[in-house]
């Protein structure tokens, strides 16, 4: 973008959407480290005159524990600005009367607590990290097998995120194999998903072309939200990898 229209394109914002995992932080051992920069920069949109909201696909913890770790860290956000998977999923459950196989991280099953688990009519997954073995595969894979129309919602459809120890593989790969096994299409919950975005912008007050996503994850971030109208900005931070030219 020429520098006349990325001017532009800054006085007409209203808000900010940030991503978390890889712009703000990195996770890992420890509870993770602040990316350079980023405590600061939280600091400075939070002094200016635009609305800021938080949305991640993080679904390792809930996120009461999520917002209390980040402020450890430095980082000034309140639980109202962070907008993530777990309770909308919950929402989308309770409207539609369905009781979830829960096939995600131990750190987030409280979100869940107010849900109906017996005799499972649909699975759920997310960010489960070494609860993704086969044997949990398997069962998720026979309580969508069992269903006359199967019913699976995913918490994101990430292929990989960065922890400070490296690349990790997140839920989208998980999800693309139960999606083969069982000959279905998942129900997305968060980014990239349009509903998940709306949400956001519903919050904030604020029109689509009103608002800038930052992320590190060029489809489901910068992607999604151009999608929805939204600008896109993708940082070189977190999952972001160069391009490299391939042998042939």
């Amino acid at each position: 973008m020429a520098e006349d229209g990325w001017t532009e394109c800054v006085r007409s914002l209203k808000g900010v959407i940030l991503d978390m995992c890889g712009v703000l932080y990195d996770s890992g051992a420890g509870g993770g480290a602040p990316i350079e920069g980023s405590v600061e920069a939280v600091k400075r949109l939070k002094a200016s005159d635009l609305q800021l909201r938080f949305c991640t696909n993080e679904t390792q913890a809930t996120r009461e524990k999520f917002v209390a770790k980040l402020r450890r860290m430095g980082f000034e956000i309140d639980v109202s600005e962070v907008f993530s998977p777990a309770p909308a999923v919950v929402s989308i459950l309770k409207q539609r009367g369905l009781r979830p196989h829960l096939l995600v991280h131990d750190d987030v099953l409280p979100e869940f607590d107010g849900v109906e688990k017996s005799d499972p009519s649909c699975v759920v997954i997310g960010d489960a990290a070494d609860n993704f073995s086969y044997q949990n595969m398997n069962s998720a894979f026979h309580v969508l097998i069992g269903q006359e129309k199967p019913t699976l919602f995913s918490m994101g459809r990430g292929r990989y995120y960065k922890e400070t120890d490296g690349l990790k593989l997140d839920v989208g790969a998980y999800m693309k194999a139960l999606e083969y096994a069982c000959d279905i299409e998942a129900e997305v919950v968060g980014k990239p998903a349009p509903m998940f975005f709306q949400s956001v912008l519903n919050d904030m007050g604020v029109q689509p072309q009103e608002v800038l996503m930052i992320g590190d994850d060029l489809v489901n971030d910068v992607g999604g939200a151009q999608q929805c109208g939204m600008k896109g900005l993708q940082v070189r931070t977190g999952k972001y990898r160069s391009a490299k030219p391939r042998s042939i």
